[in-house]
């Protein structure tokens, strides 16, 4: 085990990997509870965002008769009231994204801060790696469940084409609804992602290696291989699995080696997919992923350099892979 630690971490600080984070029960320490306390909040309101876009059903019919009978009053104020609450959702989808994008900054400023190796980071401060964990997790199970529901986007479509019709006509568009025209726009721009919140996370992490310059982008990305590689190596060793209280926690764990391979590869100037990454030898478990959760789209739609040339033509063909 100990060679195999070595090569997952490759230049990493030695025993890299080599440690069980407690993902089920992490309680934060007296210096991480201001942090915790912040990023609680946003995670709480996760769950909640979460059913919420589980049981978004759409107003697929409604917008249907009111496309068959444009003429009808009746029908098309039964499709403008089905439509503005749903809207009301997907603004609210929408703005949780930015919310868990300052959690993911909070996160990474304590955990790529100088003075500690990644491993010790991760390893002192479980109760915030187990927050980042959560954050994408959180967002692989959002961009999964968007992609496989056609009505949001359909839903929006019709909100701003019959805005724009009301405009025109000069009618009060915005009557029964928060979202004015710049918000509409942003919001247009965020579901048209096939993985909105992976989108928004992996933008922010590359915005925040570029906006602190003082901190070397070796803290950002080493943090993330390590990260990678405490969910494989617990995987991988009977003595640390045989501690998860609920097979969940194995799902979970591939699904934030599949966050923060996506997040490196934002952050790497060479990406997660060539020979000399850190994490190229991690790779591999996202066929294992793929078996487990069904759905290589996040890495497909979310990655920057897997089309690229260094890219084994193996690794492409599983990615692309339905």
């Amino acid at each position: 085990m100990g060679n195999l630690i070595k090569v997952l971490t490759r230049d990493i600080d030695n025993n890299g990997g080599n440690f069980f984070l407690d993902f089920e029960n992490a309680q934060p320490s007296q210096s991480e509870t201001a942090v915790w306390e912040e990023v609680n909040q946003v995670l709480t309101e996760a769950r909640v965002i979460l059913d919420d876009l589980q049981t978004y059903r759409g107003a697929g019919e409604e917008i249907r008769q009111a496309i068959q009978s444009p003429g009808v009053e009746r029908v098309q104020e039964k499709a403008w009231s089905s439509v503005v609450p749903l809207v009301a959702k997907l603004k609210t989808f929408y703005e949780f994204s930015q919310k868990l994008e300052s959690s993911l900054l909070r996160l990474l400023v304590v955990l790529t801060c100088s003075g500690s190796t990644p491993t010790q980071h991760l390893e002192q401060k479980q109760a915030l790696a187990r927050q980042f964990a959560h954050i994408l997790h959180f967002t692989l199970r959002f961009d999964e469940l968007k992609m496989t529901n056609p009505a949001i986007q359909n839903d929006f479509s019709y909100y701003r084409r019959t805005i724009s019709r009301m405009r025109i006509n000069n009618l009060s568009g915005d009557a029964g609804s928060e979202v004015n025209n710049e918000l509409a726009n942003r919001m247009s721009l965020f579901y048209a992602s096939s993985t909105p919140m992976l989108k928004t996370l992996s933008d922010a992490t590359s915005k925040f290696v570029s906006d602190n310059p003082d901190v070397p982008i070796e803290n950002t990305t080493d943090c993330l291989s390590t990260m990678a590689c405490v969910c494989k190596v617990m995987l991988e060793t009977p003595e640390y699995r045989s501690r998860f209280t609920s097979e969940e926690t194995v799902l979970f764990c591939l699904r934030v080696m599949v966050g923060v391979i996506i997040l490196y590869d934002h952050v790497h100037p060479a990406g997660a997919f060539v020979k000399t990454s850190n994490i190229d030898v991690l790779i591999a478990v996202v066929s294992e992923t793929v078996t487990c959760i069904g759905d290589v789209a996040p890495c497909r739609y979310t990655t920057k350099h897997l089309n690229d040339e260094a890219t084994s033509k193996q690794i492409r063909s599983m990615l692309q892979t339905n």
